[in-house]
């Protein structure tokens, strides 16, 4: 199985300071969610692995995240894309949980969900925590520019076989050969 695992904000959509709280405040990168129907054309399982700390702050509920996903499929959908599956961290950053990134408990879940290892798999993001999420699985960590990711490869720190491109859209045409 061919399977890649995409961070959501900052990568797939605009990301904000404020948090992305309404499905109007859900806009595409441009070019991403071509992209993600590119890796569906080449046989490739697309997962999300979102933090939401928004839901743990009282920001937005379930209700309004599960708008915010139902945008983004049906966005997806109008380009011949699809998302095999989102996993989610509900969580604010004082819980101390384990599956909020950098922390690995949502990459696990999905090799878990997929029967899979992810030695190699890619994984996307904009910011240090999914590339350290990444490595702490053995998956290939890529940076995308777009977001945080200006600022993350700035700051330094990023895992030194991390891929750096300049948005999901370049990414995908690395690894879709």
């Amino acid at each position: 199985m061919k399977l890649i695992i995409l961070d959501r904000d900052g990568v797939i959509n605009r990301d904000s300071a404020e948090y992305i709280k309404t499905p109007a405040e859900w806009k595409p990168i441009p070019g991403s969610l071509e992209a993600i129907a590119r890796l569906n054309q080449d046989g490739y399982r697309v997962v999300i692995a979102t933090n939401q700390s928004g839901i743990g702050r009282g920001l937005f509920d379930m209700a309004t995240l599960n708008a915010i996903h139902d945008k983004m499929h049906k966005a997806l959908a109008q380009v011949g894309g699809r998302v095999d599956a989102v996993f989610y961290c509900p969580h604010a950053q004082h819980a101390d949980c384990a599956c909020r990134k950098p922390r690995p408990g949502l990459l696990k879940d999905i090799a878990h969900r997929f029967n899979t290892g992810l030695t190699g798999v890619p994984v996307v993001g904009d910011s240090l925590r999914d590339l350290q999420a990444a490595v702490e699985v053995g998956a290939q960590p890529i940076l995308v520019l777009t977001g945080k990711g200006k600022r993350t490869a700035a700051a330094g720190g990023v895992p030194a076989n991390t891929r750096v491109h300049a948005d999901l859209a370049e990414a995908v045409k690395s690894i879709v050969r």
